[in-house]
């Protein structure tokens, strides 16, 4: 994973809103009852909320160029009326724009909200542009808040954490564009949209998830992604490669990380039965870094060697935070996922000396909503500060936007259907939270096979943060959840393109957790019909 800029820039890290579904996804049209007219129609404001100003303007469509850091762009949008509702909380001084882009022609009859990325509540215009261009209804929402990395309305003007901005963000605005998205559609159609849908990814995947725990009725499916659930931990726990490195005063090179990374995907590449280039399951992987002392590595026309303090620092990034007296807190970065991006450094000085350069989205919530000091230096966390920090995490976040509540007996009760991939060499978002909030869900409701009946989950090997978004491999869930919504067809496998360690794209029909992925014995590796889906205890 590159720095920060660059990867958000390239939609790679935090690339929430963005959902690319191929032709599969695109549903029958359905014509509305009235003609289509782009204007503002009379919006009642959702509980608790006052209409600040609603507007309506016909765009042409053509090329999409996405907003903020995120950027990106597509083509060939049809023309579109687009709708503003601004609304307001009275006596919290808030203006949350909800935007809803309507296909002036070939409305398929469909509704589609979209999430956001990082601390960024909505859609920048590519994923809106995606939506309306497969003929569905889109809404997104800002909740007042800014662009992916704009966290200046975090504290207030006396430094105290914004609480209506945060509450906007973590959970009410979302469901606040879902009843005005759905209004602003009945209105200028004449007509409400048969089957509603979320999609998300990161943050995104997490707005999803706190849809069908707070707000079940909202949505007929939503596909999830690489959910930030648990975010009051694991934006913590992300911090803990830096802390790692700090307190052992050890600062790998990226070549050296890298070489951890290759080593470790080459010893347990075959678990699952195939030298295909993927890990299949990192919990299963248990190469040694310090296997790799005194190995050298070549790293911009200089040969290093890698020493036993690197082995000992990744050998603590992989096992993942603990207390000072050994207790685990949270999982750390799965084997096989690049280390770069939570182990980042900057560049040598003058004289040779290396620093952390840590990942923005975990930093800026250790400084603003747990120091509440923008200028809070992180190279002091000690590993008792560490633990401090992450149990203070808990206690004020959790019941705000830790979006980890097990019980979604509501949303099964709504008859809604929950779909998530989650890559399994995802850095920033540690795939063993979505299992464990999994398993929870397991042990709140009866077992796996009553939860399968309307939530699935699917593990992507080798795959990065929100990667089978394009970015380092595709898979087309949002068809999977049509299908799955109105026809009643619950996906067995996700079929999907990888990526493997050589960079050749390979096919995948994905296992419903918790089964895996394991090679026939015969036929081509990269052709999925050469693997089959076992149970992990014969994996």
């Amino acid at each position: 994973m590159k720095r920060l800029l660059t990867v958000l820039a390239a939609g790679v890290p935090l690339a929430a809103a963005v959902y690319l579904p191929t032709a599969s996804a695109a549903p029958q049209n359905s014509s509305s009852t009235s003609p289509f007219t782009c204007a503002a129609p009379s919006v009642k404001a959702p509980a608790g909320t006052r209409v600040e100003s609603v507007t309506a303007e016909r765009l042409p469509g053509g090329t999409i160029h996405g907003t903020g850091i995120l950027g990106g762009e597509v083509s060939g949008v049809p023309a579109f009326c687009q709708v503003t509702v601004t609304l307001t909380h009275p006596g919290d001084n808030d203006h949350a724009k909800v935007r809803t882009w309507l296909p002036a022609s070939g409305w398929n009859g469909r509704f589609q909200a979209i999430g956001g990325s990082a601390y960024g509540a909505g859609d920048g215009g590519v994923g809106l542009g995606t939506a309306v261009k497969n003929g569905y209804a889109a809404t997104t929402t800002d909740a007042g808040v800014g662009d992916v990395l704009d966290t200046g309305w975090a504290l207030d003007g006396k430094g105290r954490v914004n609480t209506p901005l945060l509450k906007n963000f973590a959970s009410r605005s979302q469901h606040e564009a879902a009843i005005v998205g759905k209004e602003v559609v009945d209105a200028v159609y004449g007509k409400r949209a048969a089957y509603s849908y979320f999609t998300g990814c990161s943050t995104g995947g997490r707005q999803g998830y706190m849809e069908a725990q707070r707000y079940p009725d909202d949505y007929d499916g939503i596909l999830a992604d690489a959910p930030a659930v648990n975010w009051d931990e694991f934006e913590v726990a992300t911090l803990w490669p830096q802390v790692v490195m700090n307190n052992e005063k050890t600062y790998p090179s990226g070549c050296a990380l890298d070489a951890f990374t290759d080593a470790a995907v080459k010893a347990c590449d075959s678990l699952d039965g195939a030298r295909d280039g993927l890990v299949n399951d990192p919990e299963r992987c248990d190469f040694d870094p310090r296997r790799l002392i005194g190995t050298k590595v070549v790293c911009d026309g200089k040969e290093l060697t890698i020493t036993a303090a690197d082995a000992a620092v990744v050998r603590k990034i992989w096992d993942g935070p603990r207390t000072p007296s050994g207790k685990k807190l949270w999982s750390g970065v799965p084997v096989g996922a690049d280390l770069k991006g939570l182990a980042g450094t900057t560049e040598p000085d003058a004289d040779g000396t290396v620093q952390g350069a840590p990942f923005q989205v975990p930093a800026l919530w250790v400084q603003l909503w747990l120091e509440k000091d923008p200028s809070f230096d992180l190279s002091t966390i000690t590993y008792s500060r560490f633990t401090q920090l992450f149990k203070q995490s808990q206690a004020e976040y959790d019941k705000v936007i830790g979006t980890d509540d097990p019980d979604l007996s509501a949303f099964r009760r709504s008859g809604g259907k929950l779909l998530t991939w989650h890559g399994s060499a995802d850095p920033f978002i540690p795939t063993q939270g979505t299992v464990e909030y999994r398993k929870q869900v397991e042990r709140e409701m009866g077992g796996a096979k009553r939860v399968d009946d309307f939530y699935r989950l699917f593990l992507a090997p080798g795959t990065d943060h929100c990667g089978l978004n394009g970015t380092d491999g595709s898979a087309d869930g949002l068809a999977a959840l049509t299908t799955w919504v109105e026809h009643g067809k619950a996906p067995r496998t996700l079929p999907a393109t990888l990526v493997d360690a050589s960079g050749r794209q390979v096919g995948r029909d994905l296992c419903a957790y918790p089964q895996v992925l394991r090679y026939k014995g015969h036929g081509d590796t990269s052709a999925a019909t050469s693997f089959t889906c076992v149970s992990p205890s014969r994996h």
